[in-house]
């Protein structure tokens, strides 16, 4: 042994003046406990972080170091497969092989019992424990293979052998497990005896063992063996369980598919470090992007002595065949890390791999637990970096508790922290839900569907960095529109407005390129020109990382060229441009007419129900001699709502395209949570014969305006604070109407009006409302002079509020940033200062457009056309965030003809779906939240009585109190709603925050498991109450009335009266302390700041308060930063840099500042602690300790 290894221990002098023992850390000292069978085994282990490491330099342990122990339990051995983690302990040794020869195969050779018998044994000396000298170790005989490529194939071999050994233990030990817990659970009433009706016995049994949740070990096994058992192309691979095996698997697969290219000569160990580091990647996102690949061909590449080999690692277009290999691990094991979040080892349930990588990832719980327990888990494990290696390429997570199982794509930890916004379950072809674990397998984890999810549903958002991954109604929707194309069939796909029809109709336009040889051009056709710059965006958004082409036309001579370039590509265009070219560029005869005209064509068309009407599709048709047509609408056109009829022409969607190729309709949507319901206020005289007169007088729009402002606090999302409410839209019947409140507005908001805007909305929001007007541009080409004039008057209001340079000439630009600030889908719009509360239009935005953030349609028109009811409707229901639980409408005109023609709308478009509320009113609402009051009540009259109350009634409350919750927070989004009406209903707002109080109790106390857990289903834990709300005091509306306060100080003495200075001094003093619940260190600021005032006047008068104010921030900043600075023996200047550059929990220069921070402190400190425990350390107190203190102050 010591010919071909350095042999060594740690010396006693060593262990005792050098090695610290703690129960917690990072770095381990291997004990002879810790080695096993083979294995370490790390159960129970001491950590040695408050060490001299630069004295116990030797005992080091590296990647391959074979551990051997020499004292006590002689023998036992176990290789190092990761380095920076582990250090000798006493009474094992360190074997290192300096040859070149196989660690692996020397560790099992001196396992076998021929070995320990004839050269372990004979060599031990015996005195009060059996034990064995360095020397000895030395003289070890071992007998090795000439070749280090045999010596590697044995190793392997007896790897696979333990891997083996080791699921049966595991094997035996869950049949353990599960006996044991059937014992405990079947038999719980030990008094029953035997009876002699056995068959009613058999029958409790029965029904006992249905009760039980089955052990998650039970779920794994059933799902490995759905998706391995049968034709199944999957191959169930229980020998991976560690990084090392999964790397191992990755490189045999990646040569055996490019055997040719490797010319039959494996990868060095060099080349394959190359390829580890180019498939491990940074994100989700960018793994996604190197998995587009080049025409379907995902590459690595190697330099090979003058040549680059380009090797596949998967081919795309081999889906179900080919080079693709499909396998299954479970129960992986992810070691913790050096990181300071990463502190342990996780086992992951069940993962997909394609050719060797990991693309899907499954977390399973058992039915006691919500899928929201596996989502959670998955966020958790992403913080803290378990997914990297070759597990940085998932794209695509499961989770489930087997009777209910959704998916979603992979994303950053910070992401999912939205929560149910990502998740999505799977339904069938009709719509109907496909919840059990198993049958979820069936239809979208099977080979070729699991492949395709990967391969055709994913799509990554170039814009926001992230992965997204299509929901099953999509999916349904392209493949049906595939089909079709296949044949030659032309149709539409009816899904309803905010379910993802751009993203599903760029998929589908995409698709038609990638698997329809013969289809030439694919060209995406939008109607108007003021939208086509946010669909254009978005398709290339997600084109950018693509393998097709996406071009817009900014004119016809560029629309003319796409479709003469002889490039298979997808055309963004409108069609005014498109009807231009045929009509009057195109010249029958020349080489570009001939060659248009016979290009082979598919028309997507948005919108299709009015983007294109009857007659000029029929135009468009004659020139184009080869085109299919396909439609995408949330609003076809029936028989019921037919166009008017004009010859032979088309009346209805279907006659127009062909039949509905796939439905998802609005009740669809909202069963599955891809929209919100709707909310209905209709408002106006009651009367039927009013004179359409009363809605043009300014007291009608003052009334309009009184619910926009003073009652909508609910619905703009006030309660969630300051740049975090959403938006309206005041739409009116003229661009003269609109004007005209736009007038009345700026007179409102001036306070030169009688409608005052309400206090308390003042105190959350100082600077509502902030709004603009809009309407579409070819009106804005009318002669009216004055139309144009008060159009510049509302153009130079924007640039002030928002420091932009728009003018009637460039009035196309000013309609595309008014799109982008509503839309706030980029970062800098979440800004307070750059953010909109209300816009007037006529007809603009009502069709076509997406702002997740706008929650309400104030309509101050007549009842328009059902399609438009539903298309104005639908920019309001999107999906935002936990408070925004309906699209809000209210209707101000003739509300008897306006509940008639939306409930026609809301009937037409909700074919198909049953039992789903699409829209509530007032009336609907206010009999839920009765009876919701009244079965509280029932339940314990006081908060105090449900203390009182047996467990299962408190599960009875829990359940009730959350009903209660959701009717009241229905209930204050209505624009009539005031605290006094509760008094009717025995309730009150400070009764529903008592009971909320003990929900939280009851909630702790549920989630304690019962002494005995007989028939105690769980309750989840995955509810967030949404009626409770407490208005948040804005700190610039406090700091506004403190210098109205200075203000007055500036008086002639005859003017100033103390009474009114204490007055208002003890106003200041309440909101302030309201302002402290929610920000203590500000607040006591502030209360300085009133003391300071209060006692020496004369030094505030004439002064600048908000300067006061902040300076006072800045320098408690200050105070915190030159403590933390001290404290750590830190250059402030660098920590004061980090402070102000920290932005949604991350450091500017994290790395830089942890060098930096190193070098500063070890200057002043006599015996500075590691540099790797520091660097781990002083992020941590940064972000901890000192970011909390100065957030508050900061932001």
């Amino acid at each position: 042994m010591g010919d071909i290894a350095d042999v060594t221990k740690l010396a006693g002098f060593e262990f005792t003046e050098h090695v610290v023992y703690s129960d917690e850390g990072n770095i381990i000292a291997l004990r002879g406990l810790n080695i096993k069978n083979g294995q370490l085994i790390l159960d129970d282990v001491k950590y040695i972080d408050g060490s001299n490491f630069s004295k116990l330099s030797r005992s080091k342990l590296f990647i391959d170091d074979i551990m051997f122990t020499y004292v006590g339990t002689v023998g036992e051995v176990a290789i190092i497969k990761e380095n920076d983690r582990f250090y000798l302990a006493p009474n094992v040794s360190r074997i290192r092989v300096k040859s070149d020869d196989s660690p692996k195969f020397i560790s099992h050779y001196m396992r076998t019992d021929n070995f320990k018998n004839k050269v372990i044994f004979p060599l031990i000396a015996t005195s009060s424990q059996p034990a064995l000298s360095m020397e000895n170790i030395r003289k070890f005989t071992i007998n090795i293979p000439i070749s280090r490529e045999e010596q590697d194939c044995l190793a392997k071999y007896f790897d696979s052998l333990n891997h083996l050994i080791t699921l049966h233990q595991r094997k035996c030990c869950e049949l353990k497990k599960l006996k044991q817990y059937m014992a405990n659970h079947m038999f719980v009433n030990h008094s029953i005896k035997c009876d002699r009706n056995i068959a009613t016995n058999h029958k409790k049994l029965q029904e006992r063992t249905k009760e039980m949740g089955e052990l998650e070990s039970v779920i794994e096994q059933r799902l490995i063996d759905q998706l391995c058992g049968g034709d199944s192309q999957w191959t169930y691979r229980k020998d991976i369980r560690t990084e090392e095996q999964l790397w191992d698997n990755f490189k045999y697969i990646l040569e055996q598919n490019n055997k040719a290219k490797l010319n039959d000569t494996p990868l060095s160990d060099s080349e394959f470090a190359k390829i580890k580091n180019d498939v491990s990647h940074a994100s989700f996102y960018d793994a996604g992007k190197w998995q587009v690949g080049e025409n379907g061909k995902v590459y690595v590449h190697v330099q090979r002595g003058n040549e680059t080999l380009h090797l596949v690692v998967m081919n795309n277009e081999h889906i179900a065949g080919g080079t693709s290999v499909y396998e299954v691990i479970n129960q992986y094991q992810a070691f913790k890390t050096d990181e300071v979040d990463d502190k342990r080892d996780r086992r992951f349930d069940v993962t997909l791999l394609i050719n060797g990588i990991p693309m899907i990832h499954i977390e399973l719980k058992n039915k006691d637990h919500s899928y929201m327990d596996g989502y959670r888990q998955i966020e958790k494990y992403i913080s803290e970096g378990k997914f990297r290696g070759l597990f940085s390429n998932i794209q695509m997570f499961v989770v489930s508790n087997a009777v209910d199982t959704k998916y979603f794509a992979a994303a950053r930890a910070a992401e999912l922290a939205e929560g149910k916004k990502f998740i999505t379950g799977w339904v069938d072809n009709e719509n109907y839900p496909v919840c059990d674990y198993l049958d979820f397998a069936k239809a979208v984890l099977r080979i070729p569907q699991a492949h395709e999810m990967i391969a055709k549903y994913t799509v990554l958002d170039n814009e926001k960095k992230k992965l997204l991954i299509l929901r099953p109604y999509q999916i349904h929707a392209i493949e049906a529109m595939r089909a079709a194309s296949k044949r030659s069939i032309s149709g539409y796909i009816w899904h309803t407005t905010g379910s993802g029809k751009t993203m599903t109709s760029y998929k589908a336009t995409r698709n038609l390129l990638m698997d329809i040889p013969s289809i030439e051009k694919t060209i995406f056709l939008i109607d108007r020109k003021d939208l086509d710059m946010q669909t254009k965006m978005a398709f290339q958004s997600y084109a950018d990382n693509d393998t097709i082409d996406v071009d817009d036309t900014e004119n016809v001579d560029a629309l003319i060229r796409r479709l003469t370039d002889g490039n298979r590509q997808m055309i963004v265009t409108t069609r005014q441009k498109l009807q231009t070219m045929i009509a009057k560029r195109l010249q029958e005869g020349t080489k570009e007419y001939d060659k248009i005209r016979n290009l082979r064509v598919a028309f997507v068309v948005d919108e299709c129900h009015r983007a294109v009407t009857p007659e000029t599709k029929r135009k468009i048709e004659r020139f184009f001699a080869h085109s299919l047509w396909y439609g995408f609408t949330g609003t076809p056109i029936f028989e019921e709502n037919r166009y008017e009829q004009k010859g032979d022409l088309p009346q209805t969607t279907d006659e127009l395209y062909g039949a509905c190729l796939h439905s998802y309709t609005i009740k669809n949507a909202i069963h599955d949570e891809a929209v919100l319901g709707f909310m209905v206020e209709n408002l106006g005289p009651k009367k039927e014969d009013v004179d359409d007169a009363v809605f043009e007088t300014e007291e009608h729009m003052r009334q309009v305006l009184d619910v926009v402002l003073n009652q909508s606090y609910t619905k703009l999302g006030m309660q969630n604070g300051k740049g975090r409410t959403y938006e309206g839209i005041l739409t009116v019947g003229s661009i003269a109407k609109a004007q005209r409140y736009y007038e009345l507005l700026k007179r409102i908001k001036a306070g030169k009006d009688a409608l005052k805007i309400n206090e308390e909305i003042c105190k959350v929001v100082p600077d509502f409302p902030k709004f603009a007007i809009t309407y579409s541009v070819t009106e804005n080409d009318e002669a009216s002079t004055v139309n144009q004039d008060k159009m510049r008057e509302s153009l130079q209001d924007y640039n002030e509020m928002f420091g932009t340079h728009y003018d009637i000439e460039n009035i196309n630009a000013y309609n595309s940033n008014l799109n982008d600030r509503l839309a706030r889908k980029e970062k800098r719009y979440m800004e307070r200062s750059q953010q909109l509360d209300l816009v007037i239009v006529v007809n603009r935005l009502l069709t076509g457009f997406d702002a997740p953030c706008l929650s309400t349609l104030y309509m101050d028109r007549s009842p328009m056309s059902p399609q438009d009811i539903i298309q104005a409707f639908s920019r309001t229901n999107r999906l935002f965030d936990a408070n925004k639980t309906y699209g809000q409408v209210v209707t101000f005109q003739s509300p008897k003809d306006f509940k008639k023609e939306i409930d026609r709308a809301l009937r037409l478009y909700s074919r198909g779906g049953e039992g789903v509320a699409v829209s509530e009113d007032w009336e609907s609402v206010l009999d839920v939240f009765s009876i919701d009051v009244k079965t509280i009540h029932a339940l314990g009259r006081t908060p105090e009585e449900i203390r009182q109350l047996s467990r299962e009634q408190k599960k009875s409350f829990i359940y009730a109190f959350r009903s209660l919750d959701k009717s009241f927070a229905h209930l204050k989004a209505f624009s009539r709603y005031r605290e006094e009406l509760l008094a009717d209903y025995d309730f009150s707002q400070e009764e529903y925050e008592n009971y909320a109080a003990m929900y939280k109790n009851v909630m702790e106390e549920l989630k304690k498991p019962k002494d005995e857990a007989e028939n105690d289903d769980p309750v989840m834990d995955d509810y967030d109450l949404i009626a409770y709300s407490k208005m948040r005091v804005d700190f610039e509306y406090i700091v506004e009335l403190l210098q109205g306060l200075v203000n007055y100080l500036d008086q002639s003495s005859n003017d100033f009266q103390d009474a009114i200075f204490a007055k208002n001094i003890l106003a200041l003093r309440e909101i302030s302390k309201e302002f402290a619940e929610d920000n203590q260190k500000l607040g006591e600021l502030l209360e300085q700041v009133i003391d300071n005032i209060e006692q020496d006047k004369d030094r505030y008068k004439g002064q600048d308060i908000a300067v006061v104010v902040n300076q006072m921030r800045y320098d408690a900043i200050d105070t915190e930063i030159k403590t933390f600075a001290k404290l750590w023996n830190l250059n402030e200047d660098d920590v004061r840099y980090e402070v102000y550059n920290y932005r949604d929990g991350e450091m500017a220069n994290e790395n830089t500042f942890k060098d930096r921070a190193y070098a500063s402190y070890k200057a002043g400190v006599e015996e500075p602690m590691p540099k790797f425990k520091f660097r781990k350390i002083i992020v941590e107190k940064f972000k901890h300790d000192l970011m909390e203190n100065v957030l508050p102050l900061r932001d």
